[in-house]
Parts: structure tokens; sequence; C-alpha cells
């Protein structure tokens, strides 16, 4: 194993584990056993990781997209929803999903994950994802269920 899988394991350790708050903190934490790395590589790190800040009722923290998964991706993606979606917008058959900031690619991978026959795509940025329906039906259902996960 190289020493970034190694340094990668535990990140997502560390984050699965503890309530870390700030990349601070985790590079702290990451020090503490050994690995003395920059910001600029925490955060490269991260992004590879698909680490997100959620806010929880104990305050906000970090957590990947396999923390946050149970076995099946459709419990993934209603563990996922409700922590890091903000609200939607749509037109004919195009959903734009606003999130938390690094909540729109989880969110996008699970999405993509069900393999839904309503669902032809998604296009993913920092905190919005492009959903592309097959159809404006479609495109009621996808919102529809978006809306409800939220709600949970």
């Amino acid at each position: 194993m190289s020493q970034k899988q190694e340094r990668q394991q535990v990140i997502r350790e560390l984050v699965a584990t503890r309530s870390v708050s700030s990349q601070e903190e985790l590079r702290q934490l990451l020090a503490e056993r050994g690995w003395d790395v920059t910001q600029s590589t925490l955060s490269r790190d991260m992004h590879d990781l698909r680490v997100a800040r959620v806010p929880t009722h104990g305050g906000v923290r970090y957590t990947t997209a396999d923390a946050s998964a149970a076995t099946d991706n459709r419990t993934s993606l209603a563990s996922l929803v409700p922590q890091l979606f903000l609200g939607l917008d749509f037109v004919r058959e195009l959903i734009v999903v606003k999130t938390v900031v690094a909540g729109a690619q989880p969110i996008s991978e699970a999405i993509d994950s069900e393999g839904s026959p309503d669902v032809l795509g998604t296009i993913a940025g920092e905190n919005n994802i492009l959903i592309i329906c097959r159809s404006d039906a479609a495109r009621e259902r996808v919102a529809k269920r978006l809306l409800t996960l939220a709600r949970k």
C-alpha cells in the first residue's frame, strides 16, 4: 500500500470515528498519528475521498459518502439528502439541486448508483447538481422523491 493510500485510510478512519469539524483539527489528528501533511495535501486527500462537511445536531462535522451510506444505494441517498440538500429548481427535463458546500458529489454519485430509469445522468459541481431526466413526468417523480427525502 502506498503512503498516500495509508494516509487516506487514516483520514477515513478518523472521520468515521471522531467528530472532526475543521481541516486544521483533522491535520492535528493526523500529526498525532505520525502524518505531517500540508493543508493543500489534506485538501486533495479530502477531495479524493469525497469528504464533506455536514451539519449535525452537535454542530458541523466531516463525513464521507461511505460513512453515511448503508448497504444499499437507496439508503445511501436517503441518508445523504437530509444532511446535504438545500433546495431544488427545475425546467423541462432538468433539475438543479442546491447542496451545502462539498455536498453535490456524494448526492450525485448516490443518484447515479441507483440506476433509476427516470435519470439519464447527473453532473455535479461543488454545491450544485444538474440531473437530466428522461421526461417531464420523470422529472416530477425524481423531484418529489428528493423533496420527500429532504424532509426526513
